[in-house]
């Protein structure tokens, strides 16, 4: 991080105010039910846990695009919601965060995905997901295909976040990237391990350790299979970059025509909750480069929001402030 000039990363993040961005993928609602714990059940060996309060979160590709509205760019988010009160639930906490909700289409055959989390003494003991993952019938996904064709003009990069819950698909990428590309538009994808075919001729994927490994069809275990893994993937999604997120070990970079990866080191000073913290990197990854970092740069910001919002319990994100006296931080040492 000492290599890069402040003045010109604050100008970076700076100008995320003037990004446009439309965010692609799996919308659901995260809910938190806080409390703590002080006994074990007699009932069955599991914790009792006393609830003090419950809160929302916009979740998956909401939360992403919930990231890049507080980091004071425009959003427009497209994806699924069921007809029912979570879904209103979720477009009127998005609406509320000046985010662009005309995309979410409503699917009568699908309920509203919901990840309930209970979280005890600031760890999360259990979470609970609700959600059905068939096949999107023709006339709703017709209708998402409708409005991202509409916005894809107005927006400088398009954010694909595939949570495997069915909007991702072939379907729907053949007529996405194809768009995006003759527009000339960054599309950056935070993928499933399950479909990386889906994602060739896009900008980057920014997948973790364990979705590359998924992906590539063989085990990460050191810098060699990292560095294989991360090559194959490059070469075979003919890709311009490939960012793997590799936890507590931060992340690497793979670049197109550059022989030698990037390692960055995390700068977490605690990690107290992972959750989210994709949504974090792929979101600041993408705002960087829509405003002129290169990809390296956009990297290393993309790191230094990473390592903010896992020192946070529950799905967090970062404001521009935070962002520069944590980039500051690190320049300065």
């Amino acid at each position: 991080m000492k290599e890069l000039k402040l003045k010109r990363v604050k100008d970076i993040v700076t100008r995320f105010g003037a990004a446009r961005v439309l965010v692609i993928g799996d919308v659901m609602l995260d809910e938190f039910v806080w409390g703590s714990v002080t006994r074990i059940s007699p009932e069955a060996p599991v914790p009792v846990v006393w609830v003090n309060r419950e809160s929302i979160m916009p979740g998956g590709a909401s939360n992403v695009a919930n990231n890049i509205a507080t980091l004071k760019a425009r959003v427009a988010i497209a994806g699924i919601i069921g007809n029912d009160a979570k879904g209103t639930e979720l477009k009127n906490a998005l609406a509320a965060k000046n985010i662009d909700t005309e995309g979410l289409i409503i699917d009568d055959e699908r309920p509203t995905i919901i990840k309930t989390r209970v979280i005890a003494n600031h760890q999360q003991v259990v979470r609970i997901d609700r959600e059905k993952t068939s096949e999107i019938s023709d006339d709703v996904l017709e209708k998402v295909i409708a409005f991202i064709e509409h916005t894809m003009k107005q927006v400088d990069a398009v954010i694909i976040e595939d949570y495997g819950k069915g909007l991702i698909s072939p379907r729907l990428l053949k007529k996405v990237v194809p768009l995006a590309r003759r527009l000339k538009k960054i599309i950056t994808v935070d993928p499933k391990e399950e479909h990386f075919a889906y994602y060739k001729g896009v900008t980057s994927i920014t997948p973790n350790r364990f979705e590359a490994q998924n992906g590539v069809d063989f085990k990460i275990k050191d810098d060699e299979s990292l560095y294989k893994a991360g090559r194959t993937i490059l070469k075979d999604l003919d890709l311009e970059t490939a960012l793997i997120t590799l936890g507590e070990n931060g992340m690497c970079l793979f670049e197109k025509g550059v022989a030698k990866p990037l390692h960055i080191p995390t700068v977490a000073q605690e990690v107290f909750d992972v959750s989210g913290a994709g949504d974090t990197v792929i979101s600041v990854f993408t705002l960087a480069l829509c405003c002129g970092a290169t990809s390296v740069e956009a990297a290393h910001i993309a790191n230094c929001a990473a390592g903010i919002v896992v020192g946070r319990v529950g799905v967090a994100v970062v404001t521009p402030d935070e962002l520069i006296k944590r980039i500051q931080k690190e320049i300065r040492g």
